[in-house]
């Protein structure tokens, strides 16, 4: 009696659990969205999967299908009808699509809770990809519409006057507020789809002003007030070559623009000559001596801007003298060059910026300084000869002449010492006077011609082997 009762006990629970594993199995195979589910309030419960994924999707091109409409507030654009999508809209249901598809993934218990337990609320998400209106309303679009900014620009006028056009501003789209403004605009559910006769989406296009990277303001904060200085040098005596040189150079050089505390340096504006229109033949110095070479007149482009430095007071870092006189200037206010040896170079230290014009209009040279300079500060310059040399003799043999006989083949130039003062005048009062160089101009040799058999007296200097050295150009013969 008792083995009965516990078989009977068995087979039922067998049958029992049999019976739950089947109803287990028909629940978790239902092709059904679990009751009580809503996306962005659409009840799906109950639907096929098959079904709401087909109206889902559905749903989302019409809302896709929504109309935009475009607008510009106080421009000259005309109103635009785009679609949602048009605008680069797209809507997803991802986390829904998900959820359903873990509802066949797992054991059966698993399954069993996860159909249990399944999410009840989900959202759609819709996603704004700004590349269409982007493309629409591009820069070339901008630029047709509302023009660019155009910086300030300063000129120089034919009378030295300085001159400033202001910028000019534009409008641009402000993408940042009409990227709020669409993320706040777009639906977020499907109502617009529950009510179609409500009125199209509106946006309008916000704009900001657009400043150019340089303004009025700006540019006269540099300083560049009026002409503080002009300084000019003749170049009547000029060859061809020399004159093509000297516009080179000059050419080189105008424009500069000089922020405070900047170093001119004529080496680099050489260099940039050289490289930008190249220099002709004409004469160089070479160790004293005018000879042929490639340059010629350089210096005197560096020669005339050491005037205008020197007569605003500007910081000498680098200068010297020809070492011989040049016509062009007097003694004592000359600058050379030499490449590798000799530079010019100064030092703006007026406290702003400095802008630096140099033409050659026919056979003149000048240099023009622009700036702030105080208006009762002047300069004068005033060079004294303070020694002068003797031209040494040199000796070359003649067999043609009589024995204790002599010659000047050619006569010999005296060298000078020059210092040179710089006068400070306030208001026309003298405030200070400096010696700023003390140059030395060699004399040129005489040439003497003698016979072989001469004896020359133990005193005759003997003149030192030269290094070479080509001044006012850039390359010239080596002897």
């Amino acid at each position: 009696m008792k083995k009965n009762h516990i078989t009977l006990i068995i087979s039922t629970a067998l049958v029992t659990g049999s019976v739950l594993v089947g109803l287990c199995h028909l629940y978790v195979n239902q092709n059904t969205i679990p009751k009580g589910v809503q996306i962005s309030g659409w009840s799906v419960g109950g639907m096929t999967t098959e079904a709401v994924l087909k109206d889902l999707n559905d749903k989302f091109q019409q809302l896709g299908q929504t109309s935009l409409h475009i607008s510009a507030k106080n421009q000259d654009i005309p109103d635009m009808e785009w679609s949602l999508t048009e605008a680069g809209v797209r809507y997803e249901a991802d986390a829904f699509q998900s959820a359903i598809m873990k509802l066949n993934k797992g054991n059966l218990l698993e399954r069993v809770s996860y159909r249990w337990h399944f999410e009840r609320s989900f959202d759609i998400k819709p996603h704004w990809n700004s590349s269409p209106m982007k493309l629409k309303f591009n820069m070339a679009w901008e630029k047709k519409n509302f023009g660019v900014p155009i910086n300030a620009t300063r000129r120089i006028t034919s009378n030295d006057q300085v001159v400033y056009t202001p910028e000019v501003s534009a409008f641009q789209l402000d993408w940042e507020t009409l990227t709020n403004r669409m993320v706040s605009l777009i639906p977020q559910n499907f109502y617009r789809l529950e009510h179609p006769s409500l009125t199209p989406l509106k946006i309008q296009l916000p704009f900001i002003i657009a400043n150019p990277e340089l303004s009025v303001i700006d540019l006269k904060k540099e300083g560049i007030n009026r002409k503080i200085m002009e300084f000019s040098t003749s170049l009547d005596s000029s060859s061809e070559g020399r004159l093509y040189n000297v516009n080179s150079a000059a050419q080189a050089t105008d424009g500069l623009l000089l922020k405070p505390g900047d170093v001119f340096d004529y080496g680099k504006i050489v260099a940039l000559a050289e490289d930008k229109y190249g220099f002709q033949e004409a004469p160089v110095i070479l160790n004293g001596k005018l000879v042929p070479g490639i340059g010629g007149g350089i210096c005197q482009v560096s020669s005339t801007l050491y005037n205008a430095a020197i007569r605003t007071g500007m910081d000498i870092v680098e200068r010297r003298n020809h070492s011989l006189p040049v016509r062009y200037l007097p003694k004592g206010q000359d600058a050379t060059y030499a490449t590798g040896s000799i530079n010019f170079r100064f030092r703006n230290n007026t406290g702003k910026h400095l802008l630096i014009h140099v033409a050659v209009q026919g056979k003149t040279l000048t240099v023009k300084f622009f700036g702030t300079f105080p208006t009762d500060v002047t300069y004068d310059i005033e060079s004294i000869t303070v020694g002068t040399l003797t031209p040494p003799n040199k000796y070359v043999q003649n067999s043609t002449l009589p024995v204790g006989g002599q010659e000047i083949i050619q006569n010999g130039k005296a060298g000078y010492i020059i210092d040179t003062y710089q006068i400070k005048k306030v208001d026309g009062i003298v405030k200070e006077r400096k010696r700023i160089s003390h140059d030395t101009y060699l004399p040129q040799k005489t040439l003497i011609g003698i016979h072989p058999e001469n004896k020359m007296d133990k005193d005759q200097p003997i003149v030192p082997k030269e290094k070479t050295i080509i001044e006012d150009g850039v390359s010239g013969p080596n002897f």
